[in-house]
């Protein structure tokens, strides 16, 4: 617990105020994330799904020495790698936990950002790189479509991208709160 909630030097003026502004920013893009469906695909039109692609596609590569089926579970989990590898870091390298919430909202934002791509899985409507879409590429190009017939799970799909996208709505608040309670012991009274 004192990992999560160390003694914290007290914060004024400026530094303690651009933190705040910083959660109420979060707050506000969270909910806002959080109030669209995955068969909206608001999630890919954010700003940070241009951010979380090159985790998604280094994942495929770095996952491709054990196969197909991790290959295309590889980028869904290169992009969830990556914030967790961030909070790690700044949790315990540079024991910032502030920003190790942040990091953790942002992995919660990722389990939204999946959520449209696993909803699409039997559609195949969304647009994939290189122009393709699902439902006109290869068979294995849309990783859900692939993971979940292999799986026997395709028939799952919408439930599956409510659980991620709930999963991360429940991980951004809890980071978010984390957030807010070391900024408020940060206060200088």
């Amino acid at each position: 617990m004192a990992l999560l909630l160390p003694p914290q030097p007290q914060l004024a003026g400026l530094g303690w105020w651009a933190r705040a502004a910083l959660l109420l920013i979060l707050l506000i893009w969270g909910l806002r994330l959080v109030s669209l469906s995955p068969g909206s695909n608001g999630a890919g039109q954010s700003f940070l799904h241009l951010v979380n692609l090159p985790f998604h596609e280094a994942g495929h590569l770095l996952f491709r020495p054990f196969g197909s089926f991790m290959t295309s579970l590889g980028g869904t989990l290169g992009q969830l790698l990556m914030p967790l590898i961030c909070a790690g870091t700044l949790l315990l390298k540079t024991r910032d936990p502030f920003g190790a919430a942040v990091a953790c909202w942002w992995f919660g934002q990722n389990f939204v950002d999946i959520a449209p791509y696993i909803n699409d899985a039997r559609a195949g409507e969304l647009p994939l790189l290189g122009g393709n879409f699902g439902h006109s590429a290869p068979y294995g190009f849309h990783d859900w479509e692939y993971l979940l017939t292999e799986s026997g799970l395709l028939h799952l799909d919408h439930h599956l991208a409510w659980l991620s996208h709930g999963l991360g709505a429940v991980l951004m608040l809890l980071a978010l709160a984390w957030g807010a309670l070391l900024l408020l012991r940060q206060r200088h009274p």
